[in-house]
């Protein structure tokens, strides 16, 4: 009986994790809109994204550290069928691409509420979680792997740029 209830609880517990989200509009995202800021350890962030239009939303993104850039991102959402898709790309100072040309990072929206979204790359195993936690703040969790493959979580917390 006991071996049959842990099992029952470890099926209930379990299914909302596979769930996958059925559908999604840009829309919905945002939320995300406004030009975000932080200092960090990685240098001076800005974050930019606007409002969605046209089945679409961009953020342009630049790390400033000393004074000089390090990176920049540039990233659309666009509806694709059922879900919108986030595609990424990055650059050195110079607007060298690190992604070839044809191929931006995709990550796919896996869940989603009110102020708050999940994005998942399966082709980095990155997750890049944005949640609108007030009016003036934006948390951006990045969880990836290091280069010895253990898992890592950054915390990103933006202030909407006044």
């Amino acid at each position: 009986m006991k071996r049959l209830f842990v099992t029952a609880l470890f099926f209930l517990i379990s299914v909302p994790c596979f769930s996958q989200l059925k559908k999604a509009h840009v829309k919905d995202l945002a939320f995300l809109s406004g030009t975000w800021v932080q200092k960090s350890n990685w240098g001076n962030l800005e974050e930019y994204w606007s409002m969605p239009e046209g089945e679409s939303m961009l953020s342009s993104f630049r790390c400033i550290k000393d004074g000089k850039p390090i990176f920049y991102e540039f990233v659309v959402i666009e509806q694709d069928g059922d879900l919108p898709v986030m595609k990424m790309r990055h650059f050195n100072k110079g607007n060298i691409a690190w992604e070839s040309k044809d191929s931006p990072l995709i990550f796919q929206l896996t869940a989603l509420d009110k102020d708050k979204a999940v994005f998942y790359s399966s082709e980095k195993d990155v997750k890049l979680t944005y949640q609108r936690v007030t009016f003036n703040k934006l948390d951006v969790t990045l969880d990836e792997k290091d280069k010895a493959g253990k898992p890592k979580k950054e915390i990103f917390n933006f202030t909407l740029k006044k």
